[in-house]
């Protein structure tokens, strides 16, 4: 099991805008270097991408949450 992690502190996204689908769903499969969400801060935008491959199980972030450095945004079956 693989954890993604918040780069930095801000509001977490699961989608690049209010009408756009999400990046990713639970379920879905994801591979190395697969943008899963952004970090917003001050109006800048930081991707969150995936450093395992396998399918994602769950967010522990919600959509438009609040996050800080290192905290666990979604985890991730490898394989």
């Amino acid at each position: 099991m693989a954890e993604i992690l918040s780069p930095l502190p801000g509001i977490f996204y699961r989608r690049p805008g209010p009408d756009k689908d999400p990046y990713v769903k639970e379920g879905d499969r994801v591979d190395v270097g697969q943008t899963v969400g952004v970090v917003e801060v001050m109006k800048q935008f930081t991707e969150v991408r995936s450093d395992a491959a396998g399918t994602l199980d769950r967010f522990h972030i919600e959509d438009a949450g609040t996050v800080n450095p290192g905290d666990v945004i979604a985890t991730v079956s490898e394989g």
